[in-house]
């Protein structure tokens, strides 16, 4: 199995191949074939596989877990506008939110303390700029002015984004949020919890992001690999994924301009749409967390992402310019 992998971010329509793709794994789950499901989440390629001996019973959980997957996308999505994100945009408050955008957006907050700044959900005006530069005609291929980007970096400020139960309050004029660094990965840990409420042991989800779920003692691991962000055919890397997530992050695929200079990755502290990385790929407990820092890690020095991994028991890595492979990992 080799799908394309699809991350989107913003309010416009942006591909980048991730490069993840899940090989079969070393033994069959007690010889059960899996139950297959494969679609789209918040626009990115989606595939659920479960193990469960009765197939009936994997299409309900099927049902249950694409239930909870668009009832997610109507809080997150940038492309709706009935979003409760996009109506928070559009107001620069939401009264009455719902549980999952206070608590995601409290997360991202979070990590956004954890990265120096490196991941923070406020960087849609940095989008909104880049994206209606370049969709300009004759647009200059050096991208916008710096004091263009100095004006959208005032409106990028996490510091402005008050939370509690009955109200988000985006303090600046022009702020917007963005999830899509995030989102795909707490989807994935939404519908992975909701499988194992349902009583099922082994489950590959994949949401935009990957999770290999098996509670049995004796099970073999995901082998998952990482594809050469530039001959997608070519593996950098294998990982063994076992009741882990695993995220990556790259600017290939997403150029906003002609020559591929830009991506939709940004840097929050300067505006950069230059990552550090050609991508980067994050093992974590969850999948909200790997999603994060693929995202963040993607702007940030080896020895500013060093002591994150270690303190979080993560293995991270990262495709060089130079095309090498630089792994970090808890122990190392």
């Amino acid at each position: 199995m080799n799908p394309t992998r699809r991350r989107f971010i913003g309010i416009a329509a942006a591909a980048s191949a991730l490069a993840l793709a899940p090989l079969p794994a070393r033994r069959a789950a007690a010889s059960i074939a899996p139950t297959v499901w494969r679609g789209v989440a918040l626009g990115a390629d989606a595939e659920l596989r479960l193990y469960h001996p009765e197939p009936q019973a994997a299409q309900r959980l099927i049902a249950q877990a694409l239930q909870e997957l668009r009832r997610l996308e109507g809080i997150f999505s940038l492309y709706r506008e009935d979003s409760a994100l996009s109506r928070l945009n559009r107001q620069g408050y939401l009264d009455d939110p719902p549980a999952d955008l206070l608590q995601l957006l409290s997360v991202s907050l979070r990590y956004g303390r954890l990265t120096g700044g490196a991941f923070d959900p406020t960087v849609q005006p940095l989008w909104q700029l880049y994206a209606g530069h370049f969709s300009q005609p004759g647009a200059d291929p050096a991208g916008p002015s710096a004091q263009a980007v100095a004006r959208a970096l005032d409106r990028v400020s996490r510091e402005d984004v008050a939370l509690d139960s009955g109200r988000i309050a985006l303090g600046l004029p022009g702020m917007g949020i963005t999830l899509n660094g995030i989102a795909q990965g707490y989807i994935t840990d939404r519908v992975t919890e909701l499988l194992k409420l349902g009583g099922l042991e082994r489950a590959l989800v994949d949401m935009g992001e990957i999770q290999g779920m098996d509670s049995r003692a004796a099970a073999a691991d995901w082998q998952v690999g990482l594809a050469d962000p530039q001959d997608p055919a070519r593996l950098l890397a294998t990982a063994s994924l076992r009741n882990q997530a695993l995220a990556t992050s790259g600017g290939y695929g997403t150029a906003l301009d002609a020559e591929g200079r830009y991506t939709h990755l940004f840097d929050p502290r300067t505006g950069r749409a230059r990552p550090l990385y050609r991508s980067v790929s994050v093992m974590a407990p969850n999948a909200t967390l790997a999603d994060a820092l693929s995202t963040a890690f993607s702007h940030m020095p080896l020895d500013a992402a060093r002591p994150i991994v270690r303190e979080h028991g993560l293995r991270a890595w990262f495709a060089l310019p130079d095309g090498g492979l630089k792994v970090l990992e808890a122990g190392g």
